[in-house]
């Protein structure tokens, strides 16, 4: 995973991302779709079949693994998004979100890791399990230009607990929209599930492989 981070912000919602696995997943997409397209025209036999269903299965994979995942700081929570897991941590169970060798969400129960947010370099993950034990206390103060992308998403999640937490809202969360579905219910403790998308996606394309090599 690479450095690069993009925060795309939407109403009342922030989404964190790496630049890097989804400009490498888009790329993949497109190269995989050139060469069903040559498949498609140029190959007849069981061969083409078989290989096309693994382009397909490829699609699928760098959807769920790369282009996916993402963090959403929303009025509610957190929404972590991870290629087979999604986690909703509502506001009032967030207890710190750090850094190690990825982002982490501390909650009563258990800390919950972010699979896109990484930091990548090994110096920095170094530091970071000092600080983890007490060497070092976090930078909250320092120069957002100075700071490493991901500890910079960790401190504006940080922020956004303590914002939120001073005027929470209330109840189950009903509707759901940037929280996503791991949300839907959630009231103070984080909820987890596994995607009917994942599932979708996944198991379509597991299911075109099986189909071709039986049948083709």
């Amino acid at each position: 995973m690479g450095d690069a981070l993009m925060a795309g912000s939407a109403t009342g919602s922030t989404t964190h991302y790496s630049t890097s696995s989804r400009v490498m997943a888009i790329v993949w997409m497109v190269v995989a779709v050139l060469l069903l397209l040559d498949l498609v025209m140029r190959g007849q036999d069981r061969t083409a079949w078989i290989a096309g269903a693994l382009l397909v299965l490829s699609i699928a994979v760098v959807h769920v693994v790369w282009l996916r995942p993402r963090v959403v700081s929303t009025e509610r929570g957190i929404r972590m998004v991870n290629p087979l897991r999604e986690t909703f941590v509502p506001w009032a169970a967030v207890q710190w979100v750090d850094v190690v060798d990825v982002l982490r969400v501390h909650t009563p129960d258990q800390v919950l890791r972010s699979w896109p947010l990484r930091e990548t370099k090994r110096a920095k993950v170094r530091e970071n399990m000092r600080r983890e034990s007490g060497y070092l206390d976090p930078d909250d103060d320092k120069d957002p230009t100075e700071m490493r992308p991901v500890d910079l998403v960790a401190r504006d999640l940080r922020r956004d607990a303590e914002k939120y937490k001073t005027r929470p809202l209330s109840g189950p969360i009903k509707e759901i929209d940037e929280e996503g579905p791991a949300a839907l219910g959630a009231e103070e403790r984080p909820q987890t599930m596994v995607p009917v998308e994942v599932i979708l996606v996944l198991g379509t394309s597991l299911v075109l492989l099986a189909a071709v090599l039986l049948l083709a």
